[in-house]
């Protein structure tokens, strides 16, 4: 009697379980497409470029239904003039957001890392530049609390940009 008792409350138990359920990637198209965009999409400014800039870029940002920013959060950035580029692209991205049927709005945390291309040969007037960006590097953080809700974290995306003219 007790291993039927048992039984069926492991049977009952099973059937009110339900597994995780499986969304589908958030980015129209898929993530080599997300990808794809947003390298294609963030214009590294010549700045950048002059000043050897590089380092990680972390947004928060909110889609609606129909797939639209309403929002952008900088949750941290190794220096003021990466943010500007990523800016623009994610705002180029209206549109493209899928988010789970049963919400009105859906956050996203997106990591992007922005960095040169290391020549072949030694070059020491990049070394002294990437010296200089590292003592001039102006950070951008929170410096309060940030309530993250229910938020979907990203795939990173990395940018490169070569450094010769």
């Amino acid at each position: 009697m007790k291993k039927i008792s048992i039984s069926v409350i492991a049977l009952l138990c099973s059937v009110c379980c339900f597994a995780q359920q499986q969304l589908a990637f958030p980015f129209s198209g898929g993530k080599e497409k997300m990808e794809k965009f947003f390298k294609d999409s963030i214009a590294v400014s010549q700045d950048i470029i002059k000043k050897k800039v590089t380092g990680t870029v972390i947004f928060k940002f909110t889609a609606d239904e129909k797939g639209n920013i309403s929002k952008t959060i900088v949750y941290y950035a190794d220096d003021v003039l990466l943010v500007e580029p990523v800016i623009a692209a994610i705002r180029q991205s209206n549109g493209q957001w899928v988010i789970p049927e049963h919400e009105k709005t859906h956050d996203f945390v997106m990591p992007f890392y922005i960095r040169y291309n290391i020549p072949d040969n030694d070059d020491d007037d990049l070394a002294k530049a990437a010296l200089a960006n590292y003592r001039s590097k102006r950070p951008v953080y929170a410096n309060n609390q940030v309530p993250l809700d229910m938020v979907t974290l990203l795939p990173a995306i990395t940018i490169s940009y070569d450094v010769t003219p």
